[in-house]
């Protein structure tokens, strides 16, 4: 089967893919910046309010506030996982998209902020009997880790290149 093809006869999936010499960087991150933060908007989102809301009173064993998906409980941690690791990829995209930009501190306090923010609702409305938070503070960390051991790596295979690179910053 081959791909879709425009009326120009190119595959749309090759012409929209970045291409240097004709996309600028400023452009690729603009773009990957609202990828992100649309990410970033609908995770936050997702964990602040979950699927199916939350239990409005106290009867038949639930309790107000707390997630009615929560009661899916794998389901549930799938959905969290998940979740909590495109918020945390989408964060740290933005911020090293950001580098070095204007009020890139600020960026940081407020980044920080809304993760507590998530993880403290998060917290809210997960019924305590069947938290295992400390799954939910590693995925979180899951983007970082990995993008620190691909720099590890980098640095490691070809030192010329990650010197290079250091020292253009």
């Amino acid at each position: 089967m081959s791909a879709p093809t425009l009326s120009t006869g190119r595959s749309w999936f090759r012409y929209f893919q970045y291409e240097e010499g004709r996309d600028s960087p400023g452009d690729a991150r603009n773009v990957l910046l609202v990828a992100v933060t649309l990410i970033a908007t609908v995770t936050f989102q997702a964990g602040v309010n979950p699927p199916g809301g939350v239990w409005q009173d106290n009867r038949e064993g639930h309790m107000a506030g707390r997630a009615i998906y929560a009661s899916q409980q794998r389901a549930y941690y799938v959905f969290l996982i998940s979740n909590t690791i495109a918020l945390s990829a989408s964060i740290l995209v933005i911020v090293s998209l950001t580098y070095r930009f204007p009020f890139h501190f600020e960026l940081w306090v407020a980044t920080a902020a809304m993760l507590i923010t998530y993880g403290s609702a998060v917290f809210a409305v997960t019924p305590e009997e069947s938290v295992r938070f400390r799954y939910i503070l590693l995925a979180a960390v899951v983007p970082f880790v990995l993008r620190g051991l691909i720099h590890l790596d980098n640095k490691f295979r070809n030192p010329k290149v990650s010197n290079y690179v250091m020292n253009e910053n």
